[in-house]
């Protein structure tokens, strides 16, 4: 079993939201993501997704890309991103049946030795610094990620975390999802949500106090799947 990341899919079957008005890169860009995925993955491999899965709104409206995803080669992770408006309640994500699909809320996954855990996270404390709910919302998804990681706590296996923000600051210190962790002893980190030469520019990799970090955002890896283990 090989696995492998990608981010920021940004799917839309109805077609409303083109993603070229980003960058030429982006011109189809499904396609692209499409194409490289079977050429890729295997029926027996593990596909993580940390977020940005589909425009549609309403969980409805999103079941069409989600099918899409679900015909795909492997069997896939998905985490909420910060445009997953469609994101629901976890009994009725898993309700619609989806056979090569879970979804990670509040929970964790094992896969032969590898536990997955995860959440959304959320952007620097500064960013949103004028919000009134900004540091709720920051300390409700750094607990969402603890309630994970403890859930998998007594699982023997390398831990594997997936964020759809980064977990560092606006300079690129990591911050206190990142410390959550560590203190955990987590193996790798992956993360998207930056995109183009601005978002690009703020990525941090590779070995960061004992941690493997991958950013998978779909245009920093040219829209291929990126093989973690």
């Amino acid at each position: 079993m090989e696995i492998y990341a990608i981010a920021d899919l940004h799917l839309d079957f109805k077609k409303e939201k083109p993603m070229d008005i980003f960058g030429d890169n982006w011109e189809n860009h499904e396609e692209n993501i499409i194409r490289n995925w079977k050429n890729t993955v295997d029926k027996d491999d593990l596909v993580l997704i940390p977020g940005d899965i589909s425009w549609a709104l309403k969980l409805n409206d999103a079941l069409d890309d989600l099918l899409r995803i679900d015909e795909l080669p492997g069997k896939k992770i998905i985490g909420k991103g910060n445009h997953d408006f469609w994101w629901s309640t976890a009994s009725k994500l898993e309700g619609l049946g989806l056979k090569t699909i879970k979804f990670l809320k509040n929970n964790f996954y094992e896969y032969n030795d590898i536990l997955v855990c995860g959440t959304r996270g959320w952007d620097t404390r500064e960013e949103h610094s004028d919000e009134v709910d900004n540091e709720r919302i920051f300390l409700r998804e750094l607990n969402r990620l603890k309630i994970s990681l403890q859930a998998a706590k007594k699982a023997p296996g390398k831990k594997i975390i997936m964020l759809h923000y980064p977990p560092f600051g606006s300079d690129g210190t990591p911050n206190e999802f990142f410390s959550l962790m560590k203190d955990y002893h987590a193996d790798i980190c992956i993360y998207g949500h930056l995109h183009g030469d601005e978002g690009h520019k703020n990525i941090r990799e590779g070995f960061i106090d004992n941690i493997m970090v991958h950013c998978v955002s779909s245009d920093y890896l040219n829209f291929k799947l990126k093989r973690i283990l």
